[in-house]
């Protein structure tokens, strides 16, 4: 086993493994054991013991962090020239529309969210094999497909992420940057745990099975 660092050290140091902690004094915690010299995100891990296998088990919702995520989101629309005075007054990094599904085809990915109309999903639906695997897909579950152009540009400027469970039934989420007060970070951290909790899921191992839509009877025991 390969001996740790004297950073390592000191963060093992400043852990009590034996001891539960509050979010709050975790969003603290957090702050004492950075010893990086970048600004380091933070993401919170939610284990819900589903089985994104299962249809009735998969999930995803979206949340508005209150403090943002501390990144500087790209937002790229893909719209109609009448809404693309709409997406650049909220603050689009980019706007068009075939121009830009031409350089998505050719590799182009420099953007973090994509915005779309329903009106030219049938144009979108084409970039679904390089989007899709880098979670990019426009989908209107998650207010990226949508003919108010200009406020989903702005709820995604403002703090406003998605989130799906992973393979392992594992949720990941940055809910910000080691520089935000340990306030702001708590804030963030139980805005998205609040936001889960209301999820309807069904599982008789997830910690939120008192939501369980479906109301099965295996949930109940």
């Amino acid at each position: 086993m390969p001996s740790l660092t004297k950073k390592q050290k000191a963060v093992q140091s400043k852990v009590d493994r034996t001891k539960q902690y509050s979010l709050l004094d975790a969003s603290k915690l957090v702050k004492e054991i950075s010893y990086t010299k970048f600004d380091e995100s933070v993401d919170l891990a939610v284990r819900l013991g589903v089985d994104p296998r299962k249809a009735n088990q998969m999930v995803r919702g979206i949340v508005t962090l209150p403090h943002g995520t501390g990144k500087t989101i790209k937002v790229l629309v893909l719209c109609t020239p009448d809404k693309e005075k709409e997406a650049t007054d909220a603050g689009a990094d980019y706007v068009g529309l075939d121009e830009y599904i031409k350089k998505i085809e050719d590799g182009w990915i420099d953007m973090d969210v994509v915005i779309t109309m329903p009106s030219v999903m049938a144009k979108v639906g084409k970039l679904g094999k390089v989007l899709g695997p880098r979670n990019l897909m426009p989908n209107p579950k998650t207010g990226t497909v949508t003919n108010d152009i200009g406020k989903a540009v702005q709820e995604v400027k403002a703090g406003k992420i998605d989130f799906k469970v992973d393979k392992t039934g594992i949720i990941h989420a940055s809910i910000g940057k080691v520089s935000f007060d340990a306030q702001k970070l708590y804030e963030n951290a139980n805005e998205l745990l609040q936001t889960i909790s209301k999820l309807k899921i069904c599982c008789k191992r997830s910690i939120f099975q008192e939501h369980c839509y479906f109301k099965h009877n295996e949930c109940r025991n």
